[in-house]
């Protein structure tokens, strides 16, 4: 293979035109043109074509639209002669039934007399390629192709073309029927005309002419037809290869009979008859190949480009004798690296199919070779399509050995990728060959357990993520369609509890495979394991309903006697409990009953309840808590009574244990106890409440006596408060009657725990870098003070019978909220301690605190005054997660009120910021704050784009006047407000607004010498400058507009002719043919940009919804 890759044309010169006997001379005959510029370029380095060298139609042609009725060509042109036989456009446009009836037919007549015979299948073939062109029989024989193709493509530019390639209903079967027309053609002539080297030769050379003409519906139908007669007379040359070789044997056994004779002359006669037939097939499908194929495989248009590519997969593996070589396999190659994803597509498929026959492998080694590399890089396409086939086609480079294991490596990145296809495939590779090792033939998995090598196998690749439990489960869900011994509980079973191991397990390898048995469990019965794509709720049929049912039945099976042995020797492991313990939410619990399991089922709660007190971590509490609350809801009889007593029992022991922890720590122990506890009962209070009257005042008592607590005990003491105020509202709520005592009970709770909330809000705990508990203590504060506020909002509860439990907090209040949530949100989320407890860190990060700030704002649970700029403010200040929760309820906002006054107010506290800052000798600060005033004011402009901006016009306008009053108040240190806030809003208004702001300002200004401090007034110049500038570019822009409008009311202005030339001459240029790309991109742009300056409103605002969905933004000129 050619490492330099020259250019197709280098390569394989075109066919020279064949000698013509008396051509016709038309008026205009084209000139020659001089060179052959497409031929002399040259190809990227890694032997792909330049997007430059595309082909498509030249820079002067103009391909106007079809018109819809059709007109004969006036020079050279002629009504067809009346038939009593249907045309044979006709059959092709019709549900195809008769093309084997009207191809016979016609094969007859061309047999009885050739030229009106050929001169009916040139115009169909016109036809098909939509004009209506005729030849005369007279002048067959003497009539120039390039002529007559000259003559088309000045029917094309007149307009007087049909597309029968289109989408149009009465087009439905046209392709399929012209390519059915041509292919029953060959195999009805293939005994006769085929061979006469006039028939086949003409029509090929008038195909490739066609292909090579600028108009796109040309090339289109051309190149369809060559590619498929290239098919078809491959079918031809197989059954020429079969009876030549029938022949061959057949002489061989006469010669050994005898040497001479009528017999052997025969066969000798027969055989140079065929091999003289399959030479004339070849060359007919050499000659289509360096005329067509070279050519069009780098058209403009990505359909042609991928119907070439395709064809040649066909060819290839169809007709390897003929086209399984280098000269053909590297255009499949070259075209890997296409813009277009069809055709890369379409190049990995052609490769799949070679590579699947184990006789191609040795000619492709070379090949390999060259392009192994690229195959692998589109395993990580930009399209998923094209990512997930070439992921198939590396499988096939595997199984042949082709490829050695150190290039892949790439590759099982992708298995956390995001695309779920690209992983999936991913998976089946890393299975088929690092799993099963079905493409090494030395590995064998006849000894032992199959599954439990598999299993083994897997371990070691989980080891690569054992840190991180997250990419653990990716990798798990990845290879779990594939691999079924992950659904072989028992055998997962025994190797954890190590009943005759046929692999030793490490304690690493003993927590990936618990991790494994959690996520299996989970996935067999509909679970997902890992972050969807989307948030859509999964639907199931009947039948995976089914097939779920019958795994939880598998899994409680496999699990009934080993579930104590694996929670007792695991019990005190805190890396493995909390998944082995919840694996019983996924089992069906009747099954102990109906398999007389009952004593199993109790020795399993026993020990989750064990677990809950032998562990203090969050996922092991959550677990223990969340499997038995499950059984004591989803099981049985007795069963459920036995687990509603261990519940009950694991609440009072619980309340037992918090009473002594409280009362050690009131005599001045240690708080560990009570902490580890606070946690425990916050974890059963997330799922259900809990009977905490008895040690509510011992919280209160603590938090009042002992303000010197760790911070983790003091937020898991009000979280739990908080949640008790939580369920006692929720249970008054839903009750239809309510006594006084229970809402003065609740009344009294929540204005205690309110209390205490607003002492850490007088004296807020330290929130600084690396601080992680202060910063959680905060953050905690203001999640719950937000909690409470939005549950006792008055909005809920005015003029109703429970009035007396609204709440809304003062003015002071919300500005301390807000004050520590401001801290809060300065400290970056990195930025946190990492020897911390990062258990709740989650819970606790600026997104959180945002958010239950936003919802404040949303809910109309406090007045939007003070607290929605405030919020607004800091939209570009904290990273993509705060900006779009302010993005959001931006949105909400403008659904119920007029925003521009918060906006005009987020603007001035940004600039507020921006004044005290500027005060520093920090120069980058200065300019930092600066820069987000002006980020917050883009992005916030940048709300009002397209139709909105007429519509909230008279909101800009205010936030526009009243910014030039503020600015203007303190002139010139508040000056900065113009270049940094008003100038985004200003420039979105119409000239003539923009006009009278002008004069405004100028106005304001018309006494103060601005020279005395040009530093200060420097903002107001670049507002000034700014505008003007705004106002002389759309008045500009309307000057080109009104002209651009004028000139189209009049008739499109003609473009130079386009000169022809001969087509076929051996110094042929293909300079026209080169020049193709940039026409049809110019063509496109013309039509795209009429389309764009005629498209209904409605297409705008549907599209900027587009935009705005997939969180797009916009930034306007």
């Amino acid at each position: 293979m050619d490492d330099d890759a020259p250019l197709p044309s280098d390569l394989i010169t075109r066919h020279p035109k064949r000698a013509r006997v008396g051509t016709r001379v038309a008026r205009g005959e084209p000139e020659e043109a001089n060179g052959d510029k497409a031929e002399n370029q040259e190809r990227n380095s890694d032997g792909s074509p330049d997007p430059g060298e595309l082909e498509g139609s030249p820079d002067d042609f103009e391909e106007i639209r079809p018109k819809a009725k059709l007109h004969r060509g006036a020079e050279g042109t002629s009504d067809v002669p009346n038939r009593s036989e249907e045309r044979l456009i006709e059959v092709i446009k019709g549900d195809g039934k008769h093309i084997s009836r009207a191809v016979k037919h016609w094969v007859e007549r061309y047999e009885r007399n050739p030229k009106p015979a050929m001169v009916e299948l040139l115009m169909m073939l016109f036809e098909a390629c939509g004009a209506k062109y005729y030849i005369k029989e007279e002048f067959l024989d003497e009539t120039d192709v390039d002529d007559v193709v000259v003559a088309l493509v000045n029917l094309a530019r007149k307009g007087e073309v049909e597309d029968h390639h289109s989408s149009k209903k009465e087009f439905k079967n046209f392709k399929e029927n012209l390519v059915s027309f041509w292919d029953t053609l060959v195999i009805e002539c293939q005994n006769g005309p085929l061979f006469d080297k006039d028939l086949f030769d003409k029509c090929i050379d008038y195909i490739i002419a066609l292909s090579c003409t600028p108009p796109r519906v040309y090339r289109q139908a051309a190149s369809m037809l060559g590619l498929q007669l290239v098919t078809s007379f491959i079918s031809v040359a197989k059954r020429l290869a079969v009876h030549r070789d029938t022949t061959q044997r057949q002489l061989n056994a006469e010669r050994k009979k005898r040497a001479d004779g009528p017999r052997v002359e025969s066969l000798k006669s027969r055989l140079s008859a065929t091999h003289e037939q399959k030479l004339v097939i070849d060359e007919m499908m050499r000659k289509i190949f360096t005329g067509l194929f070279v050519h069009r495989y780098r058209d403009v248009d990505p359909n042609i480009r991928m119907s070439c590519i395709q064809s040649l997969g066909v060819w290839i593996l169809s007709y390897p004798t003929l086209f399984l070589q280098d000269l053909y396999l590297k255009y499949l190659g070259w075209t890997l690296n296409d813009k277009s994803a069809g055709v890369r597509k379409a190049a990995v498929l052609a490769l799949q199919n070679l590579y699947e026959v184990e006789d191609n492998v040795p000619t492709l080694s070379l090949f390999t070779e060259r392009f192994s590399n690229r195959m692998i890089e589109l395993a990580d396409d930009v399209d998923v399509s094209v990512a997930v086939c070439a992921i198939g086609l590396v499988k096939q480079l595997l199984r042949h050995q082709l490829i050695p294991d150190d290039d892949l490596g790439s590759l099982y990145d992708l298995l956390i990728d995001d695309p779920p296809e690209i992983r999936r495939a991913i998976g089946e590779l890393v299975y088929d060959h690092l799993i099963a090792q079905k493409f090494n033939s030395s590995q064998s998995d006849s000894k032992g357990n199959e599954s439990e090598v598999h299993l083994g196998r897997m371990l070691q690749i989980l080891r690569e993520f054992s840190t991180d439990p997250i990419l653990s489960a990716y990798v798990i869900d990845d290879v779990w369609e594939y691999m079924k011994a992950m659904k072989d509980w028992k055998c997962i079973i025994s190797m954890l509890l190590d009943e005759n191991p046929l692999i030793e397990l490490t304690d690493e390898d003993a927590t990936n495979l618990t991790r494994l048995l959690f996520a299996s469990v989970r996935k067999a019965v509909g679970e997902k394991i890992v972050p969807a794509s989307d948030n859509r709720k999964q639907y199931f049929n009947k039948a995976q309903r089914d097939m779920f049912e019958n795994n939880r039945r598998d899994i409680t099976v496999a699990m009934m006697k080993n579930y104590p042995l694996l929670l007792r020797k695991f019990m005190a492991d805190k890396a493995k409990i909390s998944s082995l313990v919840e694996i019983i939410v996924y089992m069906n619990l009747e099954l102990y009953s109906l398999k007389r399991q009952e004593q199993n089922f109790r020795n399993t709660l026993l020990l989750i309840k064990d677990a809950f007190f032998k562990h203090g971590e969050k996922d092991a509490l959550r677990s223990c808590v969340k499997a038995i609350t499950f059984c004591s809801t989803e099981s049985r009889g007795e069963l459920q009574d036995f687990a509603r007593n261990k519940l009950k029992e694991l609440e009072d022991e619980l309340l037992d244990k918090l009473k002594s922890a409280t009362k050690e720590v009131i005599d001045g122990e240690d708080e560990y106890s009570l902490l580890v506890n606070l946690k425990r009962l916050y974890e059963l209070q997330l799922l259900r409440p809990a009977s905490i009257e008895q040690i509510y005042g011992d919280c209160i008592t603590i938090l009042h006596s002992f303000r010197n607590l760790d911070d983790e005990v003091v937020s898991f003491l009000l979280r739990n408060m908080s949640m008790d105020v939580a369920w006692s509202f929720h249970s008054i709520i839903n009750r239809e009657t309510v006594s006084e005592g229970t809402l003065s009970s609740l009344l009294s709770k929540r204005d205690t725990l309110l209390e205490e909330l607003e002492y850490f809000l007088n004296t807020p705990p330290e929130v600084r870098e690396g601080s992680n508990s202060g910063n959680q203590l905060a953050c905690w504060v203001c999640i719950i003070l937000a909690d409470i506020w939005f549950l006792f909002r008055k909005t809920v509860f005015s003029s109703t019978k429970l009035e007396r439990l609204g709440y809304c907090p003062d003015g002071p209040t919300l500005q301390k909220f807000w004050t520590l949530c401001e801290k809060r949100l300065k400290i970056s989320d990195d930025a946190e301690d990492e020897d911390a407890n990062k258990e709740y860190i989650e819970e606790t990060n600026r997104d959180k605190v945002m958010l239950v700030a936003a919802k404040l704002i949303a809910n109309d649970t406090v007045p939007r005054d003070y607290l929605a700029p405030e919020i607004i403010s800091h939209f570009v200040m904290h990273g993509a997660g705060i900006a779009e929760i302010v993005k959001h309820l931006i949105t909400v906002l403008k659904k119920k009120c007029d925003v521009s006054g918060v906006f005009l107010e987020a603007l001035k506290r940004a600039h507020c910021r921006h004044l005290e800052l500027s005060e520093s000798d920090d120069e980058s600060l200065k300019s930092k704050s600066f820069q987000e005033c002006m980020n917050l004011a883009s992005r916030l402009a940048g709300t009002f784009i397209g139709a909105a901006r007429n519509k909230h016009r008279p909101e800009i306008l205010k936030i526009v006047k009243e910014g030039i009053e503020y600015a203007f108040q303190n002139a010139p240190k508040q000056l900065s407000f113009l270049e940094a806030s008003v100038l985004h809003f200003a420039s979105r208004l119409p000239p003539p607004d923009i006009r009278d702001i002008l004069r405004d300002v100028q106005k304001r200004t018309e006494n103060i010498n601005t020279e005395e401090d040009p530093s200060g007034w420097r903002p107001y110049n670049t507002f000034y400058d700014s505008l003007q500038e705004k106002c002389a570019k759309n008045d500009g822009i309307q000057d080109e507009k009104e002209r651009i409008t004028t000139r189209k009311r009049g008739r499109p202005r003609k473009r130079r002719n386009i000169e022809g030339r001969r087509l076929f001459d051996e110094h042929n240029s293909s300079e026209e043919e080169d020049s193709i790309n940039t026409s049809d991109q110019d063509d496109a742009q013309v039509e795209e940009d009429e389309e764009d300056d005629n498209a209904p409103l409605i297409h705008s605002l549907k599209s900027s919804a587009k935009l705005r969905s997939l969180r797009v933004s916009r930034q306007e000129n």
